[in-house]
């Protein structure tokens, strides 16, 4: 056995024991549910369950059960920052709405764009799931939903179309104001990684693993890949800010055809 695969059956008993009636659903989530993980990924654990143990879960027999092995396993070198509970009524609550297209956002110290659900859902490991719920809401991402497409479309286009025209950005450059465009620059390649994805149908990946996994979908810009590397690394020379921007805003307007089309 693997020392994953052991690290998960020691685990996964005492992270389902943390639900009040201790059968918790546990996933494995992150770059190890989508299959990409390395030498630095860690182990993002979820659990899910209609309430957990308490009043104050993390006082209780239960939780020290479970620290203890995380600190165990920790000592070992293995990277897991702990679990993530959440309860089956608020994922499903906000499932409803991302399916019909409205996204819920949700920002937490870890993310850097934002937690994004269909994508955690989708892509984690299931590794039990007593009443089904994870499975089932497995089944209702197998399809990318229209609404969301075109709500994340519609969203993050504008953001693209307004900086692309928007005479404060070729101002910022001249005067190289470095704060304000490496922030932008972040903004830019947040929207266009986000509108290429929706484009192709396939959720969205997080903050890990974007221009590998973008450079696997089906319709792109031409030569996606080598011009998101460029701007994204655009060397030390002196005017390396304007040939930014204006390298944005024709990738910009390939996208715009390509959504036309």
């Amino acid at each position: 056995m693997s020392r994953e695969a052991e690290l998960i059956a020691a685990m996964t008993p005492l992270i389902a024991d943390l639900a009040e009636d201790g059968g918790g659903a546990v996933a494995l989530a992150g770059s190890r549910g989508k299959g990409r993980s390395d030498a630095q990924s860690d182990f993002d654990f979820r659990v899910y369950a209609d309430a957990y143990r308490g009043p104050e879960v993390r006082q209780t027999a239960a939780w020290r059960r479970f620290d203890a092995a995380l600190r165990g396993w920790q000592t070992e070198g293995i990277r897991m920052d702990g679990v993530w509970m959440r309860r089956y009524a608020g994922v499903q609550r906000d499932l409803d709405s991302w399916l019909a297209g409205i996204v819920v956002p949700k920002s937490f110290e870890w993310t850097i764009w934002g937690y994004h659900l269909p994508t955690d859902l989708a892509s984690q490991q299931i590794i039990a799931d007593p009443r089904g719920l994870l499975a089932g809401w497995k089944r209702q991402l197998a399809q990318y939903p229209e609404a969301l497409r075109a709500s994340v479309l519609s969203q993050y286009m504008d953001i693209l179309r307004y900086w692309a025209k928007d005479y404060h950005y070729e101002s910022k450059v001249v005067r190289r104001d470095l704060v304000f465009l490496v922030g932008l620059t972040g903004k830019l390649a947040n929207a266009i990684l986000q509108t290429v994805f929706a484009f192709n149908r396939v959720y969205f990946p997080g903050d890990g693993w974007n221009l590998p996994m973008a450079a696997e979908l089906e319709r792109l810009p031409p030569d996606f890949l080598q011009r998101m590397t460029g701007i994204l690394e655009p060397g030390q020379d002196p005017d390396f800010w304007r040939r930014q921007r204006t390298e944005l805003i024709g990738l910009i307007a390939d996208l715009e055809a390509m959504i036309a089309t």
